[in-house]
């Protein structure tokens, strides 16, 4: 088994996995959410799709079992393990702006965005190309008559994880969140392992 690598408060890494490479992202210290986008190794135009892989699903949580797609309605990823059980694929990762809008902040931290396309930048994926991250750990809470949303305090404890296979060859990005209204306003790592299919 490989080791564990750890992504510090308030940052993004890359990876890049063959189909059959499992991705396990894991929780140390309970309630962080980790952003991870993923796009095609071989063709960078097709990533994870939100709405397809909502769509096919028929559901907002996916968990144990359910398929990730891509644009292209092609499978990406397999969710084979899963300790929490709650995770967010409807709001997009935070920015300057996110902070400047919502928390009124004016230091122009990069955010879940920023650190994700500055991980991607090797592999020629910018800003723009960002796109709605599945943000495993992350709790959405849904009002059934009004439609509010609201971030909740993540549901995961310490050492409370994740494991996706790849079904195809992925370059994939993975942050340590620096939304304080996704992580109960404390910053803290995240730990992740890339377990190689032989």
């Amino acid at each position: 088994m490989t080791p564990n690598q750890r992504i510090p408060p308030c940052s993004a890494r890359a990876e890049t996995l063959a189909a059959g490479d499992e991705l396990v992202i894991i929780d140390p210290e309970g309630q962080q959410v980790s952003d991870l986008v993923a796009f095609n190794a071989d063709d960078l135009d097709e990533y994870l799709s939100s709405g397809r892989s909502i769509d096919y699903a028929a559901r907002l949580w996916l968990s144990t079992g359910d398929l990730l797609y891509s644009n292209r309605s092609r499978p990406m990823f397999e969710i084979v393990e899963d300790s929490c059980g709650r995770h967010d694929f409807t709001l997009t990762p935070c920015s300057k702006d996110t902070f400047r809008i919502i928390y009124g902040e004016t230091e122009n931290r990069p955010g879940c965005e920023g650190n994700l396309a500055a991980a991607l930048a090797p592999h020629g994926i910018g800003t723009d190309r960002i796109p709605i991250a599945f943000n495993v750990f992350m709790h959405v809470h849904f009002d059934a008559d009004t439609g509010a949303v609201t971030v909740k305090p993540p549901l995961s404890k310490p050492g409370d994880h994740i494991r996706l296979r790849a079904l195809m060859p992925l370059v994939v990005a993975m942050t340590a969140c620096s939304a304080g209204q996704s992580n109960n306003f404390r910053y803290k790592p995240i730990d992740y392992r890339v377990d190689r299919c032989q």
